[in-house]
């Protein structure tokens, strides 16, 4: 991410409209999706589910050095010139 990145986790939410039956769909739906997340993010960030549960109840913004260490990404970078310049290097 470049160096003035702000990235977001947060729960999956969706709008609760329809019949009653329509809205325990996608109440289901989104335990689901969370659960899913929580078990990806948990495998990619070397975190526990637990973690990510407690993180992701509310809005979480990451600086990009906060993301780089809680795994969310894998570096951060000053510009896209250097990432490429970095990229062309390693290849």
């Amino acid at each position: 991410a470049l160096e003035n990145s702000r990235i977001l986790i947060h729960q999956p939410s969706a709008q609760g409209e329809g019949q009653s039956s329509d809205i325990e769909i996608q109440a289901r739906e989104i335990l689901r999706v969370r659960a899913l997340q929580e078990t990806m993010l948990a495998r990619h960030t070397g975190r526990t589910e637990t973690e990510i549960r407690r993180d992701t109840e509310r809005d979480k913004i990451f600086s990009a050095d906060e993301a780089e260490e809680y795994g969310l990404i894998d570096e951060v970078i000053m510009s896209r010139k250097a990432a490429r310049l970095l990229s062309a290097r390693s290849a």
